[in-house]
């Protein structure tokens, strides 16, 4: 099965946001983002849209700038490999996998699964 793993170790061939195409799955995806936390509120089609992590977007684990800064193109390629970056963000997403638990149909949470919480297996390919 064919993959696109972000510098966090997303992948966005499996993640509802990136795959939704039309007007309802774009809208299914913003109130799931809203139900799960991660929007204050259902934001509209035009920007839950994502066509994917890249260099125009800013990385909220700072994995953007931190590989730039030691010129590789993925995490695992860098010699700090795994460093305390990714040790917060590994942590972060074990919080957000037992909120997303606790909040998501098992549909919904298997979709996430997939798409955000591999991460640390993803990270390593």
């Amino acid at each position: 099965m064919a993959q696109k793993i972000t510098l966090c170790g997303d992948d966005c061939f499996s993640c509802p946001r990136y795959l939704a195409r039309t007007d309802e799955e774009l809208q299914a995806a913003a109130e799931l983002w809203y139900q799960v936390g991660w929007r204050e509120n259902i934001v509209s089609n035009e920007e839950i849209s994502c066509s994917g992590c890249s260099s125009h977007k800013s990385c909220v684990y700072g994995l953007l700038e931190c590989t730039g800064a030691h010129g590789v193109k993925k995490c695992a390629q860098c010699t700090a490999f795994p460093c305390e970056k990714i040790g917060d963000m590994l942590n972060s997403t074990a919080e957000y996998r037992e909120r997303c638990f606790a909040l998501c149909s098992p549909e919904e949470f298997s979709l996430l699964e997939k798409a955000f919480f591999q991460k640390e297996i993803n990270l390593k390919k």
